[in-house]
């Protein structure tokens, strides 16, 4: 497994000069870059290439930006621009030994409304039929295309797992596979690890972004089950942070960020990936949660660590114990001395005599005694009480049943 990082977090548009950013991602650990490429114009796959051999990095997939009039459900024309924009990110994918087209391959991101039962069957059929051509292109360069599911903000096309694998197998490709994002799992999916058990093996691109965007285990999401999911699977793809912040304007815009997530750009990287290594290190496999200290909480542990449990009080207050203990031996010195009686007397008085005793007796001595005498005496008057109570002369031996 490596781990990797979207460069959307430095720059927007990432440009051939971008490529001075692979020395720094090497240098924090990442293995990987994925590259959003917002225009084929826009970058040189052989310069990319060479800088990242040189810098050490690989990189691993390049994002597609479905801007307007990019859309394989759209018109005739959004249909064409579309197809054409991913046949050219396939191409230079190709050249730059880069494995994978990842994002949503099938239409504009924000384009968001209802739609009728018919036109949706109208839609998915387009997209289908434009992903084939595509696959086969794909194919033919060795590159493959996995497709990721968004919020319901930002699509009303494709939201959930279930969507997705429908769409891969409509597809019916081998290169054509699924790509999932903690941050939209995080609105759509009632269970991320269930969602990730049910993609199984075509699962093969993983996004680890913040629930709020920001850095991965330094959120509200309980990453243990997502972890062990990801294992169970035999996941062995990248796993990429994909967060965004207010220093790349187009973005934090496009991705609505309007404040700071972390007091650092570089903090979302460098911790989100201490982060990511220490959930999937043999040492914390299988653990439910990560325990991580937040800049906000200096001295308390994040949400998603497991709470600390109180440690009972030693010692308790003295007038709750001068209550309690009387209580304790009025209901145990009574109860003795009424099977007693009740061995011994008819059970008609058994019942009304020793009972009526065992309440009133106890009860008045309690309130009426000191604390000290409250201990000592209560447990005395309990047991000479209900035999002064017995009737002297037995009833008869016929009872009521």
């Amino acid at each position: 497994m490596r781990f990797g990082i979207n460069s959307f977090l430095f720059v927007s548009p990432f440009k051939t000069e971008s490529v001075q950013l692979f020395k720094k991602f090497k240098s924090w650990g990442f293995d990987t870059v994925e590259i959003p490429v917002e225009a084929p114009e826009h970058i040189d796959p052989a310069a990319l290439k060479a800088a990242a051999a040189k810098a050490g990095i690989a990189i691993g997939s390049i994002c597609a930006c479905m801007g307007p009039g990019r859309d394989l459900r759209g018109s005739a024309a959004e249909q064409k621009e579309g197809f054409n924009y991913i046949a050219a990110l396939i191409k230079q994918a190709a050249e730059m030994g880069c494995p994978k087209i990842i994002g949503p391959l099938y239409s504009v991101v924000g384009k968001k409304g209802p739609v009728s039962p018919a036109d949706q069957k109208t839609e998915f059929a387009a997209v289908v039929k434009n992903l084939k051509e595509l696959a086969k292109l794909a194919q033919q360069a060795g590159v493959e295309l996995v497709v990721e599911p968004l919020n319901r903000f930002e699509t009303d096309f494709l939201n959930t797992c279930e969507q997705g694998l429908k769409l891969v197998k409509a597809v019916g490709a081998k290169n054509v596979n699924l790509h999932l994002d903690t941050f939209h799992m995080n609105i759509e999916e009632k269970n991320q690890a269930d969602a990730i058990r049910r993609a199984g093996a075509r699962l093969t691109h993983f996004h680890a972004c913040g629930t709020d965007r920001g850095t991965p285990g330094n959120d509200s999401l309980n990453w243990g089950p997502i972890v062990e999911a990801l294992q169970d699977i035999g996941y062995h793809g990248d796993v990429v942070i994909e967060s965004f912040t207010q220093d790349v304007k187009v973005i934090a815009a496009a991705a609505a960020i309007w404040r700071k997530m972390e007091p650092k750009r570089d903090d979302i990287a460098v911790k989100g990936l201490a982060n990511l290594k220490r959930l999937f290190s043999s040492k914390t496999k299988g653990k439910k949660t990560l325990t991580v200290e937040t800049k906000t909480t200096p001295n308390t542990l994040h949400m998603s660590a497991k709470p600390h449990k109180k440690n009972a009080p030693t010692t308790k207050p003295a007038a709750k114990t001068a209550v309690k203990a009387p209580a304790k031996a009025a209901v145990k010195a009574p109860a003795k001395a009424a099977v007693k009686a009740a061995v011994k007397a008819p059970a008609k008085a058994a019942v009304k005599a020793p009972a009526k005793a065992a309440v009133k007796a106890p009860a008045k001595a309690a309130v009426k005694a000191p604390a000290k005498a409250a201990v000592k005496a209560p447990a005395k008057a309990a047991a000479k009480a209900p035999a002064k109570t017995a009737p002297k002369k037995a009833p008869s031996t016929k009872s009521k049943k």
